[in-house]
């Protein structure tokens, strides 16, 4: 079982989230526009495979734009499919966008 709760660094000098995993740094890129998190690019080290660490990531990615009442908009094919299979997380999208 992968833990729930990893330690995320924003990195607001690279404008991405970031955390260590034991094969190296997970990152998720962002851009900030009037109160919305644009998430462009997820960045995984080399042979990583672990889907569930990446949605680890973005839970918690999540968590935080809760907190700060931003709106998430997912540019990333993969994190569009994670808020597919989270529809919790669908009130963090800004109006108007379906996914």
């Amino acid at each position: 079982m992968e833990p729930t709760v990893m330690e995320i660094k924003d990195n607001t000098f690279a404008r991405q989230f970031e955390a260590t995993v034991p094969e190296g740094l997970l990152s998720v890129e962002y851009s900030f526009q009037e109160k919305k998190i644009f998430l462009t690019k997820i960045n995984t080290p080399e042979n990583f495979e672990n889907p569930l660490m990446i949605d680890t990531l973005l839970k918690n990615i999540m968590d935080l734009s809760t907190e700060k009442k931003f709106r998430v908009v997912p540019i990333h094919p993969k994190i569009a499919t994670f808020f597919r299979k989270n529809p919790k997380y669908k009130e963090l999208l800004p109006p108007g966008i379906r996914i």
